[in-house]
């Protein structure tokens, strides 16, 4: 399957595909709104409500989620060592809660729920997402580091299966590039949810946060993109 348009259609029929479209276009148009309210303030009104109206879209593909991880911790996280199956609870726990809490907050900012919740609803998300994405980052280095070491292993080994060899290295560097991309969306996320837990002026400008949710969104496009 070489086509295009088949791993357009297979993509988008994710739930994480279609998450990640319209993650770009939530990103896509904070930067816009940034760039022209100074100019083109009917414009950038347009860019704030399709913003708005994504975010809103995502919160709604979500539902459901947290359930995710939930039935990772009820069956149990696997891993090769003791720390890695603590880091993968720890990790799924964290995500658990961000999307358990995002549907209270999804709920009150359509005002289906009291609006006042919303605030309290997004620091208890937002803790919940940077909470586990932290040692997501951390298995992820620690599960890298390990190919590394492997790989040195295979080329220094005098060995007669060359074939076998290079298939080896593939694989490990294929696991590594993605790994690589699964650091970068977690750490760019994290950066947007420290901006709910602990506004500052860095993380809580557009440009950080636009930047941050493309480099999020389109590392989740090279994981989730059909191969």
């Amino acid at each position: 399957m070489n086509d295009t348009v088949d791993k357009l259609v297979i993509f988008l029929a994710k739930r994480d595909g279609i998450d990640k479209l319209v993650k770009t276009f939530q990103y896509v148009s904070k930067l816009l709104h940034w760039r022209l309210q100074a100019t083109h303030p009917g414009l950038a009104s347009r860019a704030k409500l399709w913003e708005v109206g994504s975010g809103l879209s995502r919160k709604a593909f979500r539902t459901g989620r947290f359930l995710t991880g939930f039935n990772t911790l009820r069956r149990g996280p696997g891993g090769p060592t003791p720390a890695m199956q603590l880091l993968a609870v720890l990790a799924n726990a964290g995500e658990m809660v961000y999307f358990f809490f995002d549907h209270f907050l999804w709920l009150a900012r359509l005002g289906v729920i009291d609006p006042k919740l919303a605030t309290r609803m997004s620091f208890v998300s937002a803790f919940g997402e940077s909470f586990g994405y932290v040692f997501f980052v951390i298995a992820d280095w620690i599960m890298i580091r390990k190919g590394i070491m492997e790989e040195r292993k295979i080329v220094l080994k005098d060995s007669d299966e060359e074939e076998k060899e290079k298939s080896s290295v593939k694989k490990i560097r294929g696991d590594r590039v993605m790994r690589l991309m699964g650091v970068a969306a977690n750490v760019a996320d994290l950066v947007i949810a420290v901006a709910d837990i602990e506004p500052n002026p860095f993380c809580c400008h557009a440009v950080t946060l636009g930047i941050s949710g493309l480099v999020s969104a389109w590392a989740g496009w090279y994981r989730n993109w059909p191969s």
